[in-house]
């Protein structure tokens, strides 16, 4: 796998909003189909990669951020609509 590149900041109070809130969420990968899943919660392994955690029909994954394309919640009266994340990384 290619070097992490940091999620922007600011558009991780959104993940964290989506597993606060156990949002039902759209994936939209940058390689691979687009899936739902449940968020669950988020994690940072000891070497800094970050991680959403996520229960879908696969099962539980970890989806490594910066492989993420754009989340959508699904949930009907949801805070925040589309984010697009792959713009969205931080240059290391």
């Amino acid at each position: 796998m290619n070097a992490y590149q940091p999620l922007n900041c600011d558009l991780h109070d959104y993940l964290e909003i989506a597993c606060m809130h156990g949002y039902r969420v759209l994936i939209e990968l940058l390689e691979g189909p687009s899936f739902e899943a449940l968020a669950l919660t988020t994690r940072t392994t000891a070497s800094k990669e970050e991680f959403l955690v996520v229960q879908g029909e696969a099962g539980q994954q970890d989806l490594r951020l910066d492989r993420l394309q754009a989340i959508t919640p699904l949930n009907a009266g949801a805070s925040f609509g589309r984010i697009v994340l792959a713009d969205s990384y931080c240059a290391s």
